[in-house]
């Protein structure tokens, strides 16, 4: 059953030339995906405008139906060659199989070592690039000392349940903490894996490039720093750093030229789109949003908090697709380029709850997930689900 809708509309948000932005403390007890607001159907406020700003490209999204209902918290979402969905439980530690035709779940098997605790557990899973002659998923997940990157056989002969094999550690020693795990994995179209990481809620870790916390990383398959990375040589974590200065990252998407785009949230006020180059810094502690100073790159799009706290990410028909959480709605940002071509549109304002995934699913349609059970939410029946969407 959906939520009440409300109004549907261009929402505005801050692009590009955006002022100067604070980054003041956080306050006791805030987390970055933060709970939503009371008052649910609020209408976001404006922020700034942009210097130039170009006309508004019109969008749509619309929900075609519900694929699946009654997940627990889900998280990750890979797409195997043959269509059907694989989808990570963040406190159950369990990756089941949907059939997306008949909204079927099998459970496919429990990752061992996965300890769920705040905003950890298990996040985010990826299929190797040769999945097809070597059947490996990878995952992202928490354990009781850090956050690591596993990889597993997947072999769909044995019985349900047990047709996850034993993972193999290629990653290690990402910082935990009660937030800010990050979790998003990708193999980007290099076939190298990418992977979104937190500071968990130590500052200083983003800056350290000695350091796994608030970076995006980038290994080959096998869990080695991959070629060509900008600080190969500068130490053992520093060669697996791709960008730093990140506070949370938890979407990462590649567009039509290969160029990769990443989600970010904010403290408490500004969330971010970011444009990745390798080894810029974008900023946090030191910079929070747009502030134009020398040395860090600034965001393509930025949010207040209450009307974002981006998770995942895609990249379909010419835009990325940015899920919100505490905004609970699905944002559009179409692209020019290597800027934004318009002011982002938002779509399902309030009308199904925290959004955490978008993950393509061919053509005109995205696969849309909500989290309205990971604790933060307000679970209505039939939470949690995957949507298929069809946008332009």
């Amino acid at each position: 059953m959906q939520r009440p809708a409300v109004p549907a509309g261009l929402a505005a948000a801050v692009l590009l030339l955006t002022a100067a932005c604070s980054s003041g403390a956080d306050q006791p007890g805030r987390t970055p995906e933060r709970t939503a607001s009371p008052t649910r159907h609020a209408a976001p406020s404006a922020s700034a405008t942009p210097a130039e700003t170009a006309p508004p490209a019109k969008g749509s999204a619309k929900v075609l139906r519900t694929v699946t209902e009654n997940l627990k918290s889900p998280w990750g979402l890979a797409e195997l060659p043959g269509g059907d969905l694989l989808v990570s439980s963040r406190d159950d530690g369990t990756i089941i199989r949907v059939a997306p035709d008949t909204g079927k779940k099998t459970e496919i098997g429990q990752v061992p070592g996965v300890s769920p605790a705040g905003e950890g557990g298990l996040l985010g899973i990826a299929l190797s690039p040769t999945f097809a002659k070597d059947h490996m998923v990878y995952a992202y997940f928490t354990s009781v000392s850090d956050n690591r990157i596993v990889r597993m056989p997947y072999d769909e002969t044995r019985d349900s349940g047990q047709q996850l094999g034993a993972p193999s550690t290629i990653l290690r020693g990402i910082p935990k903490g009660q937030i800010h795990n990050g979790g998003r994995i990708a193999f980007g179209p290099d076939k190298m894996l990418y992977a979104g990481t937190g500071e968990g809620g130590e500052r200083g870790r983003a800056q350290n490039k000695d350091d796994l916390g608030g970076k995006i990383l980038r290994m080959t398959p096998d869990g080695r720093p991959a070629p060509g990375n900008p600080f190969s040589g500068s130490g053992a974590h520093a060669a697996y750093v791709y960008s730093y200065g990140h506070r949370n990252v938890q979407g990462l998407a590649w567009d039509s030229h290969k160029r990769l785009w990443a989600s970010e949230f904010g403290q408490d006020t500004w969330d971010e789109l970011n444009l990745i180059e390798p080894g810029d810094n974008y900023g946090w502690p030191t910079v929070e949003g747009t502030a134009h100073r020398s040395g860090f790159h600034d965001p393509v799009a930025v949010w207040h908090t209450s009307e974002a706290s981006p998770s995942g990410i895609a990249y379909v028909k010419g835009s990325i697709w940015m899920a919100a959480l505490r905004g609970e709605r699905l944002w559009r940002i179409p692209l020019k380029g290597t800027q934004a071509a318009a002011a982002p549109q938002a779509f399902f304002r309030s009308t199904y709850g925290r959004l955490r995934t978008v993950a393509p699913a061919g053509g005109d349609r995205i696969w849309l997930t909500t989290s309205e059970t990971d604790g933060r939410g307000t679970p209505g029946k039939g939470d949690d689900r995957i949507l298929e969407v069809r946008v332009r």
